[in-house]
């Protein structure tokens, strides 16, 4: 299974990961980003900080840029 790496940016704070996640599929890194953005985001709301212009890239082991998945695509605008 590949290993992805996720690297956090929200504002001026950018967090690397250098251990990374296997993974079975690209699709399924994009849900645990997804999972950790509302986290995040959900923290920062505690605190009265608005972090929803943030982002997580989504890398593969030769650190080649997969995919960027926006905060504010994990919020629901539906419901």
């Amino acid at each position: 299974m590949p290993r992805f790496f996720f690297t956090v940016i929200s504002g001026k704070n950018v967090l690397d990961d250098q251990e990374g996640c296997v993974l079975p599929s690209l699709d399924q890194a994009i849900e645990e980003a997804l999972k950790d953005a509302r986290a995040l985001m959900s923290d920062a709301i505690l605190q009265g900080r608005d972090i929803s212009e943030g982002c997580i890239i989504i890398r593969n082991a030769q650190q080649e840029v997969l995919t960027v998945v926006r905060f504010a695509d994990a919020l629901d605008r539906n419901g």
